[in-house]
Parts: C-alpha cells; structure tokens; sequence
C-alpha cells in the first residue's frame, strides 16, 4: 500500500512534534538576578516579575518578586530593602508573622534555623515548611534570609516553593541555588 506525500508529512510532523515534546525539560534551570541586591536565584523557568506594596506591622514596604511555574510548583524569591538592622529584623519579623498567619490552622508547621551563605547572622536565616492536614491542601516550603549591603541597608528574601514539584530534587536545587555576593 504506497503512501501519500500529505500522509508521509504529516506523520513526520507529529513525530517532530513528539521528539520536541520529550527533549524539553520540567525543570529548565536558569540565574535569574533578583533586584540590584546581588543576589542569584535559581529558577526552574523563565521567572515573570511584579512589585506590591506589603503591609509589615505598621509601615507598607514595596516588595519585588520573581517566580514561575514548573513541575506542579511555584518557586518564588521575594525582596524588600530596609533602612537598617533593626528595621529588617521588626520587618522580616512581620514577614513570617503574616505568612504564618495565611496558612492558618489547615497547616501542620516546622520551623528550624537555616543557612544561607553570606546572609547576616542578625536577622537570622529561618526555614518554614507547613504540610496541610487535609488533601487538596498545598505543601509550602519558605526560607528568609537578609543581608546587610555596603550603603547601610539591609536586603530581606523570601524564598517560597509552593506546591510538591514532580522531581524530589527541585525544592533542594532552587534553595541551595540561591547566591548571595
């Protein structure tokens, strides 16, 4: 039974298509700069970026944040600037206060000491991982950190995966990715 060329074409265009499909990668790992900071995250895709206005205890600080979608998670880096040690520390403070606060009740949370090379010793780097209690809810991984810069200031992060990423070794990857200069 001879072929027709429309039918040879188009069998060869769907295995293209196919071939394209499994050589493109869940996790397509890239350095992604975050502010004028300094710091490199690792980002398992092309981050998009916005800026908000938090409010942290009493003052509204612009936050600016990068982060994407991959594997069945979201990996995000967030970032505020303050004036000096004992704004950042009543900020990031304010910070974890405010995340804990969304994830409510629904959460069972671990928090433990962390470390971040190169981040200040005072506030110090702390990981928060929250595993819900029921189905359905979504696991969250976060990590804050700071550094002070040569100007004075004192720059906050707020590292996040949201979600459980399809590889055991994403959530591991962008946290250790992460580079302070």
């Amino acid at each position: 039974m001879p072929s027709s060329p429309a039918f040879s074409s188009s069998w060869l265009a769907l295995a293209a298509a196919a071939l394209l499909a499994a050589c493109s990668p869940t996790f397509n790992w890239r350095e992604v700069p975050v502010a004028e900071s300094g710091l490199i995250a690792l980002l398992p895709c092309k981050p998009d970026r916005a800026s908000r206005a938090l409010p942290l205890g009493a003052e509204s600080v612009q936050v600016d944040m990068a982060g994407c979608e991959a594997g069945g998670a979201t990996f995000a880096i967030a970032h505020a600037s303050a004036k000096g040690p004992e704004q950042a520390e009543a900020w990031l403070n304010a910070w974890r206060a405010a995340t804990r606060g969304q994830l409510g009740e629904a959460q069972q949370m671990t928090q433990a000491p962390a470390s971040v090379q190169r981040a200040t010793a005072t506030p110090a780097p702390l990981r928060l991982d929250a595993q819900p209690k029921q189905q359905g809810a979504a696991l969250v991984q976060v990590l804050w950190f700071a550094q002070s810069q040569k100007d004075g200031t004192v720059a906050l992060y707020q590292a996040t995966v949201l979600g459980k990423p399809s590889s055991a070794e994403a959530s591991k990857t962008f946290f250790e990715g992460l580079r302070l200069p």
